[in-house]
Formats: C-alpha cells, sequence, structure tokens
C-alpha cells in the first residue's frame, strides 16, 4: 500500500457511518491499551518488581529523572511509530508499548499506595472511577460542542512544558510541589483531552486511529496519575 493508496481526508468530511466506525475503533483501542497497561501493573505488583523500581527510584532524585527521561524518549518513539499508516503492525507495538511505559513509571507510585497504612486498593479503584467519569463528561462535551477547540493547543503545549520544567527543579532542589500542582495538572490533562477528542474528529483520517486512541491514553493516564497523586496524600 501507498500514500497514494489512502485516504488522508480527515474523518469530519466522511459519511455518519465512517465517522462512528471511527471512534468507536479509537475508544475501543484505547479501553485495550488501558486493559494492557493494568495486567501489565498487576504482573510488576504482584512480582519483586515493583518493589525493585520503588527502591531503586526513592532514594534517589537523578535516579526518578533518569527514569523520566527514558519514558519520554520511549514516548516519543511510540508516537512517531503511531503516525505511520502503512504499517499497522507498528502502530499496534506502539500503543501497547505505551502501556508498557507508563506500567513502568506508575509502578513505584502504585506500590506506594498499597504498602501505605489504610486502603490502598480504595484508594487505586476510586482514583481510577474519578478519572473515567471526568474523561466520560470531557469526551461528550468535546463531541457536541460546536465551537473550535483549537485554541487549546498551546496552552495543552505550554503548559505541558512548564509542569515538566517545574517537576525537574522539584526533584533537583528537593522541593514538594504539592496540592495545587496536582490540582492544575488534573485540569490542564482535562483541556488534552477536550483538545485531542475534537482534534481527532477534524483532522486525523480513518486510518489514524490506533494514533489517536495513543493521544488520548497518554492524557487520561495523566490524569490518572494526578488524580491518584491527590488522593493517596497523607
Amino acid at each position: 500500500m501507498s500514500n497514494s493508496d489512502l485516504d488522508l481526508r480527515p474523518v469530519a468530511v466522511l459519511d455518519d457511518e465512517a465517522r462512528g466506525d471511527f471512534v468507536v475503533r479509537v475508544y475501543q483501542h484505547l479501553m485495550a491499551a488501558i486493559l494492557v497497561f493494568a495486567g501489565i501493573e498487576a504482573i510488576f505488583l504482584n512480582t519483586p518488581i515493583a518493589e525493585g523500581i520503588y527502591d531503586l527510584v526513592a532514594g534517589s532524585g537523578m535516579t526518578w529523572l533518569l527514569v523520566l527521561g527514558g519514558f519520554m524518549v520511549g514516548q516519543w518513539i511510540v508516537a512517531n511509530a503511531a503516525a505511520d499508516l502503512l504499517n499497522p503492525s507498528k502502530q499496534y507495538a506502539a500503543l501497547f508499548g505505551s502501556a508498557a511505559l507508563y506500567a513502568v513509571l506508575f509502578a513505584p507510585m502504585l506500590h506506594y499506595v498499597f504498602r501505605s497504612p489504610g486502603n490502598g486498593g480504595t484508594t487505586v479503584a476510586a482514583a481510577a472511577l474519578i478519572t473515567a467519569i471526568a474523561f466520560s463528561g470531557l469526551t461528550v462535551i468535546a463531541f457536541v460542542t460546536r465551537k473550535d477547540l483549537s485554541f487549546l493547543r498551546p496552552i495543552v503545549m505550554y503548559g505541558f512544558v512548564v509542569a515538566l520544567a517545574l517537576i525537574v527543579a522539584a526533584v533537583l532542589f528537593g522541593f514538594s510541589l504539592g496540592v495545587w500542582f496536582s490540582l492544575a495538572m488534573i485540569a490542564l490533562s482535562g483541556v488534552a483531552i477536550l483538545y485531542q477528542t475534537q482534534t481527532i474528529i477534524r483532522q486525523y483520517p480513518a486510518q489514524a486511529h490506533v494514533a489517536a486512541a495513543l493521544g488520548l491514553f497518554s492524557s487520561v493516564m495523566t490524569m490518572f496519575w494526578y488524580v491518584l497523586s491527590l488522593l493517596s496524600r497523607r
């Protein structure tokens, strides 16, 4: 298959049936990535892997920065792989590779939550439920609104750049970002979900359902991270 064989028109200009099929495929793949993440995380938590990652990063801010840097490089690689519309195998490897990367990133936090006093399972379940409800509500808003939300793009881009700079500074200089940072990141993740949900309809071709799912998956996992961080504070 060549580029000339692909219909690269955005889904927005296709008929209702084609748009509906695209949306269904996007959310099917999003759910598949979440299930893969949960499965890998369950293996980590029920073996010494999660504890080992926790011990590795708990005593060294620089080690955590290396893990975070490796995660970001991995996300850049999978994002580029998912954009290759001529190679479905590469797209699927990118999506589920991203799920594995997030499982590694979450492992030390989830290990901490489950070993802390109280019911860690309830905290994780509550964070997952809050994230799911917020994502569902934002998805409905993005689909029903007639307003073009492309103006949110610079907010999302610069917001995450500022957040990354604050995270690096906090690790290097040993200060806590606190509750307000978590709340701000939850809000920023919500803005990203709004923007990405509308963008996948307005700009993505029908063959880009895996790439669309990957973008939404990243925003959902970021929101889940900060909701969990907020609920697990003692």
